[in-house]
């Protein structure tokens, strides 16, 4: 009977010595996600926006813009593009210079120039709603030989897509957005005209 005890005495102490070890260890939690990131291969975030984006010169063209880091569960994004120094016909409201809605899970990016034709719809199905001329698509910036202005480009994850029409205000995209915002990114390009 003793070597049949000293076995068990053995196994038992074994066991609560591998439980002791590890009860001595840091619990080392996984890593936390990094988020949402949209960003411009043409210039960094709070960098000077290089001038084929702006109306220095004679066909401007909307940037290419990338995101990454998304998360499982999203239905789609909006992309808003605003001028956050100027205010527009002396109300609180800013000048709005791109807005996409509904541009699909799978997206990636937004191609140069693709937001520049004006066109509604675009071939990935997102839609192009009116900036601050009243047409759709790519206003390009046009600040004067003042201060700096600052561009805020906000991308947005939805767990829905929006049930709008191409005519809805920014007001009433963020309002149907409100509820279904999963996660914001955003990135902030700069532009003033050096001369005029």
């Amino acid at each position: 009977m003793k070597p049949v005890l000293n076995g068990f005495l053995s196994i038992a102490v074994c066991t609560l010595g591998i439980a002791c070890a590890k009860a001595q260890q840091p619990n080392n939690p996984p890593p936390p996600r990094a988020g949402l990131t949209v960003s411009a291969p043409d210039f960094p975030d709070g960098g000077m926006i290089p001038a084929k984006f702006t109306r220095t010169v004679p066909k401007p063209v909307a940037p290419r813009l990338e995101w990454k880091n998304i998360l499982p569960n999203v239905v789609s994004f909006t992309l808003i593009v605003h001028d956050t120094d100027t205010s527009r016909n002396k109300t609180t409201e800013d000048v709005l210079h791109w807005m996409i809605v509904n541009l699909p899970a799978d997206a990636r990016e937004i191609a140069e120039g693709v937001g520049t034709s004006g066109i509604v719809k675009l071939p990935n199905g997102a839609m192009q709603m009116k900036n601050r001329t009243g047409e759709p698509g790519y206003a390009a910036m046009a600040a004067g030989t003042g201060p700096y202005h600052h561009y805020l480009f906000e991308l947005y994850e939805l767990d829905t897509t929006l049930a709008i029409g191409p005519d809805a205000t920014r007001a009433e995209v963020l309002k149907a957005m409100d509820g279904h915002v999963i996660e914001r990114a955003s990135m902030v390009g700069r532009f003033r005209r050096e001369k005029e």
